[in-house]
């Protein structure tokens, strides 16, 4: 199998980024790590602390962060970096070529049950003619991406990335310590049977989405003619990763259980990297009617609408619109 670096090279990735990327993954290493140990070393519980986004804080949400920080902020590749956890962006090298945001452990409720969680990464190029402290560096569309991935902590501890050359699965060789490619070029399937979606909103949903989850759970006998399955982790990497290994489509709609804050996940560290990847396998990722990652973001933690996956029913269900 094929390390991580050599099949960085093939896609001829700069040397810059892909030091950057190895410094990211150095940190996953770590987490997954503190993960493993989380019930025997005390970070199991909630810090009762909120972050920006009014969320209570656990433990591994804190410590995870401060993990990715720190080798950030030490490696020199990065101007600026921003985080779900960090009130604003920090600054890094003002050489630094690159920006970094990233949600440092997704899907964190799962925690005490031993379910999935992850770390989702998006790199940007840093605009050289803005000071490092400046957050508008940071309001750039999903298509400039350079770099994308999430790093799943489950049975295997997997990679999933692209720079724009398609979407590659690593896992972690712990005999060694480095990611091997597992699989090159991973495909969504085009039609599927499954469906991800959190269904204890389905009362709050505006209603094009409540007809179309309503049409997939008649089945057989309903305008669909076929069966649906439904499947929800609660953590959109986990959801995410199957839709990239086996099909599907993945929603977080709008809602209005609260009018305040109809939208749920951040475009710069879920909606945008998520979206690169899914493109990457010949998936769609959609919020309403518009790109994701055509979304000029208007602060670094914005929320979007995300509808994504197998393109022929992420299609299907924004005609309901």
């Amino acid at each position: 199998m094929q390390r991580l670096a050599p099949a960085l090279r093939e896609d001829n990735v700069s040397h810059d980024l892909i030091s950057l990327i190895k410094t990211i993954l150095a940190a996953t290493k770590e987490i997954s790590f503190r993960v493993g140990q989380a019930h025997l070393s005390g970070l199991m519980g909630s810090t009762l602390d909120e972050n920006i986004q009014g969320e209570i804080q656990k433990e591994l949400d804190v410590v995870a962060n401060e993990i990715i920080k720190d080798v950030l902020l030490e490696s020199g590749y990065v101007k600026a970096i921003s985080s779900e956890e960090e009130d604003t962006s920090v600054v890094g090298n003002p050489d630094g070529k690159y920006l970094v945001s990233f949600d440092p452990l997704d899907g964190s409720s799962n925690i005490e049950v031993n379910g999935l969680i992850g770390t989702i990464f998006s790199i940007l190029p840093a605009p050289q003619d803005c000071p490092a402290y400046d957050t508008s560096m940071f309001m750039q569309p999903g298509t400039e991406q350079v770099c994308a991935g999430y790093v799943l902590y489950g049975p295997a501890t997997m990679l999933v990335m692209t720079t724009g050359k398609g979407t590659h699965f690593y896992v972690l060789d712990r005999t060694h310590g480095g990611f091997l490619l597992v699989e090159r070029n991973v495909s969504i399937a085009k039609d599927t049977h499954e469906f991800a979606i959190n269904m204890s909103n389905q009362s709050y949903w505006q209603s094009p989405m409540q007809q179309y989850i309503s049409d997939l759970i008649a089945g057989k006998n309903g305008p669909r003619a076929k069966h649906f399955n439904m499947r929800w982790l609660g953590a959109m990497v986990g959801d995410v990763h199957r839709v990239l290994t086996r099909g599907g489509i993945f929603a977080y709609p709008i809602d209005n259980k609260n009018p305040s804050q109809p939208n749920k996940l951040r475009l710069m560290y879920e909606a945008n990297p998520m979206s690169f990847l899914v493109e990457q396998a010949n998936g769609v990722s959609m919020s309403g009617q518009s790109r994701i990652m055509e979304i000029i973001p208007s602060d670094i933690h914005q929320r979007v609408e995300v509808i994504l996956g197998s393109e022929n029913e992420v299609t299907k269900c924004l005609s309901y619109y």
